[in-house]
């Protein structure tokens, strides 16, 4: 049985060609949801749009770079515009760049935050003035675990989440500051999932991309994603993982950090078979990784 309080609700969601975001179009349309889906890779962004049109609601497609000012604007007028409001917006989109910070190119870690910070800048923009005009909404910022407590070989990606964690506390102090509770500001901070994000990263650490385990279903965060559009929280972690970690950081950082790192260098340097370096979906997008999960 579907969520009557989603029912004819409007959803933008970033990164909808794969992992989170798709699985995540999928549980709004099937809960009668209207939807706005964007990422770069055109044709399966089209058919996702017709499978969620397949459940009996709107859905449209709109190609976006969110790493792009202009197109993230783009994305805005075609919601509003042709759906008369936004109820929720998905700031999803993701990419990352791992291996030691200096032997990663420049031009990726450069990607990594335009994408994954300044994307969310950019969609929270323009969410943010949306919802004031309308005078409600519900904005979902989807960062990490490692926007709290940082790991090895993901300098640029740690960067970019910690900047989403802040970026979403300070509209929540704006929103509180003008009296405002008609407009919620969720963080999602997920540890690790068995995502085609592994897929799309690039990778300069000389070893296979492999995750900080545990790994977790993605539909945890799907469902996460889904809740907080009806019944939002300011910050949740996602996995048991990243409740402790965060919890550890809060209480004793150091030993946080270090236990971290230990367990990321071993992972990905010490047990990962040896790989060559690969360019991944930083830059442009890539054939593999379509699905929710990392396998499909």
């Amino acid at each position: 049985m579907g969520d009557r309080e989603l029912n004819e609700k409007v959803v933008v969601i970033t990164g909808a060609s794969s992992g989170f975001g798709k699985g995540a179009a999928r549980e709004f349309a099937r809960n009668g949801a209207s939807v706005v889906l964007a990422a770069r890779r055109d044709q399966l962004l089209e058919d996702l749009a017709a499978e969620c049109r397949s459940q009996g609601v709107q859905a449209l497609s709109v190609p976006t770079d969110v790493s792009q000012h202009d197109e993230v604007e783009n994305l805005w007028n075609v919601a509003h515009t042709q759906l008369e409001r936004i109820d929720v917006w998905v700031n999803n989109a993701g990419v990352g760049a791992l291996g030691r910070f200096e032997e990663i190119p420049i031009d990726d870690h450069v990607k990594v935050i335009e994408t994954d910070l300044l994307g969310v800048v950019y969609g929270s923009y323009y969410a943010m003035r949306q919802f004031r005009a309308q005078g409600y909404g519900t904005l979902i910022n989807v960062a990490s675990v490692i926007g709290k407590v940082p790991s090895p070989y993901y300098a640029s990606y740690a960067a970019a989440k910690h900047g989403v964690v802040g970026l979403s506390a300070v509209l929540r102090q704006e929103l509180r500051e003008n009296n405002i509770d008609t407009i919620r500001v969720s963080t999602i901070m997920p540890t690790s999932f068995d995502t085609p994000f592994f897929d799309h990263a690039s990778n300069y650490s000389g070893h296979e991309v492999t995750p900080i385990p545990p790994v977790y279903e993605p539909e945890k965060v799907v469902d996460a994603i889904v809740r907080m559009a009806t019944d939002p929280e300011d910050e949740i972690s996602v996995g048991s993982a990243a409740k402790f970690s965060i919890f550890a950081h809060q209480v004793a950082p150091g030993m946080a950090e270090k236990m971290m790192g230990r367990n990321a260098h071993k992972e990905m340097m010490e047990k990962a078979p040896v790989a060559d370096d690969r360019e991944g979906a930083v830059h442009e997008p890539v054939q593999e990784g379509t699905e929710l999960k990392r396998s499909a």
